[in-house]
């Protein structure tokens, strides 16, 4: 189909617009530019005045550093500053000496103590190879109950409190030392004193049962107070003081001083003997057997008092002694044993005369044999 042609209307439209089109369009091209022009313009008064603004301040900061005062003013905030500094780091260092040296401290302590539970360690094995109990007291060698007790005396603290309390109150005493102690009594000291060595003797206590609480311990010792290899040694010196005094000293310090306050108060009760009828031949014969016998010959007659677990007794019970006396913890007891039994003291072995001579003498010239000693205040 053939085209139909333009009409001359339509086309003087289009140029019409066209060249109207153009007119605008270089308009809006030189507003534009003069937009921008101007933009450039402000940013770059506003840089300048920005820039002068700046310096002005610069300025202004500089001259016033430059004025004495000033100088001076910033001089001393530095040595302030300066000194404040230095003062941090002394304390600083200070402190880290002080926690060096505490620290220090801290680590020779925990070495302290570990080197005592080591100690205490060997201890009670040893006491458990022999057969006790690390607290124990009865049946525990001399020496490591002398070391366990919080007393530096070389004497066990069980004796020298029976000691005390029998020259204070119980010198007169029929048969101190001889007569038979209560044997459930003895039993709850013997609990008592197991469990606090440096326990205070309980209100109420009489002297025969102090006494025989005093036997028991001897009794208990693995090895004789006067130890074997000097047995033959002291019998055949019994009947010369001097040589006694001479042979005496072969002992190591915790034998010796705890024999000489065993004799020492010893030759005190025989002092009184018109009124507790006990002489030095008499107590050499109740104490001899127990302080020196013959390897092999150790008498076991209160081994059943030491060597025999308590039912009843406790420290709670022998703490309250205080307001109780021994008596009385015992009408609480309620073991079926008959509380007036008695210790037997006839155990089969033959009578040991030598023994006995030997410890009267000791007994006897105390104070001529033992005249080194100084523990014994009141002999």
């Amino acid at each position: 189909m053939p085209s139909s042609p333009t009409s001359p209307l339509w086309q003087e439209k289009a140029s019409d617009f066209i060249q109207s089109s153009g007119v605008k369009l270089k308009g809006a091209g030189h507003s534009a530019g003069a937009f921008v022009e101007e933009v450039a313009k402000d940013a770059k008064e506003n840089v300048s005045d920005v820039a002068g603004k700046v310096g002005s301040a610069v300025k202004s900061r500089w001259a016033v550093l430059q004025q004495p005062s000033t100088r001076q003013s910033m001089q001393e905030r530095l040595i302030s500053a300066a000194a404040t500094t230095s003062m941090f780091l002394r304390k600083g260092i200070s402190e880290t000496k002080d926690k060096m040296a505490v620290g220090k401290t801290k680590v020779e302590e925990v070495a302290k103590k570990t080197a005592e539970k080591s100690k205490n360690l060997l201890t009670d094995f040893e006491r458990w190879q022999k057969g006790v109990a690390s607290t124990d007291v009865f049946g525990t060698p001399l020496e490591l109950t002398v070391q366990q007790q919080e007393s530096s005396a070389p004497i066990p603290c069980i004796l020298m409190k029976c000691a005390d309390f029998l020259v204070l109150s119980g010198l007169s005493s029929q048969e101190l030392f001889k007569a038979q102690g209560n044997k459930k009594v003895l039993r709850q000291l013997v609990s008592l004193y197991n469990q606090d060595p440096n326990a205070s003797l309980p209100e109420g206590i009489n002297p025969v049962d102090t006494a025989e609480l005093m036997k028991c311990y001897i009794a208990s010792l693995p090895e004789p107070l006067i130890p074997f290899e000097l047995y033959n040694d002291i019998i055949n010196v019994r009947f010369n003081i001097h040589l006694m005094r001479d042979t005496l000293k072969k002992l190591a310090t915790v034998n010796y001083m705890t024999l000489e306050l065993i004799t020492a108060l010893l030759h005190r009760v025989s002092q009184k003997s018109l009124l507790n009828k006990m002489d030095a031949r008499s107590l050499a014969v109740e104490l001899a057997p127990i302080i020196m016998w013959h390897r092999g010959q150790r008498p076991e007659h209160y081994k059943q008092i030491w060597n025999q677990p308590e039912k009843c007794a406790s420290k709670t019970n022998m703490d309250s002694a205080s307001n109780n006396s021994v008596w009385e913890m015992l009408s609480a007891d309620d073991e079926a044993e008959d509380a007036s039994s008695s210790i037997p003291l006839d155990d089969g072995m033959a009578v040991d005369f030598h023994a006995i001579e030997a410890i009267q003498c000791l007994i006897g010239h105390h104070s001529s044999i033992f005249t080194e000693s100084s523990e014994t205040l009141w002999r």
